[in-house]
């Protein structure tokens, strides 16, 4: 038995990017980080280290995440690990591993924070904070999402 699993929790590093392929498929790309944080047993000194991941969602969850998310947006990650090759103009083979989003779990957004859309956003229920009230929605490939009945 095998398993090609991958949870990350960390913040984009970039606003995430949409392209539709000529099937009309759509794609999006983004960046994020982790970080590690440990204690220096020698000097006793807290130390932190960042991991940066390359994600990409398709369909249905590559709209949304273009929709709501932005860089510095906490997010949550399930997908697999996968790694592509192609070779550029030079005939220099060409490798990228990223990881192949199958859940995303909004953080809460920023205060005063919307999401890109082409009119005024509806039903925010933002408490004071800026943080939404409720659970933090989950979106799994797959799933049918209207954006209309999206609580935030």
């Amino acid at each position: 038995m095998n398993l090609n699993k991958a949870f990350l929790l960390g913040n984009l590093t970039s606003d995430p990017e949409l392209r539709n392929l000529p099937s009309g498929q759509a794609v999006c790309s983004f960046r994020m980080a982790t970080n590690q944080i440990w204690t220096d047993k020698e000097t006793g000194q807290k130390q932190q280290k960042a991991e940066y991941h390359n994600i990409v969602a398709w369909r249905n969850l590559a709209t949304i995440a273009s929709q709501y998310l932005r860089k510095g947006s906490l997010v949550f990650i399930e997908g697999k690990i996968a790694t592509r090759s192609w070779d550029d103009p030079s005939g220099t083979k060409k490798y990228r591993t990223e990881v192949v989003a199958d859940n995303i779990q909004l953080g809460p957004r920023p205060a005063g924070a919307s999401p890109k859309s082409n009119g005024p956003e509806k039903g925010n229920s933002d408490d004071d904070d800026g943080s939404p009230s409720g659970d933090i929605p989950t979106i799994e490939e797959g799933d049918d999402i209207n954006i209309e009945e999206i609580p935030f």
